[in-house]
């Protein structure tokens, strides 16, 4: 999906229901807002600083939303991975 815009990652995570993990929290959470005043629906999206976590801490925090978050947990939802300490 190189070259993708931002709406068109969302619309692909979501036709899969799939959480999209980015470290893009601007425009993501532009995004959100968007489908939540339009009515659309999205799987989730779990956002983070970029270059802020090692890749073994990303995936001990992503890990950890797997466990306690199911996937209607998730649907309309962003979580920040700051949260998952």
């Amino acid at each position: 999906m190189a070259e993708r815009t931002d709406a068109e990652h969302l619309q692909f995570a979501t036709s899969r229901n799939r959480v999209l993990y980015s470290f893009n929290r601007g425009d993501f959470l532009r995004l959100h807002s968007q489908y939540l005043a339009g009515g659309k629906d999205h799987a989730g999206m779990l956002l983070a600083r970029q270059q802020h976590y090692s890749v073994g801490e990303q995936m001990r925090r992503v890990l950890k939303v797997m466990a306690l978050k199911s996937a209607a947990d998730m649907r309309n939802s962003v979580e920040f991975l700051s949260a998952w300490g």
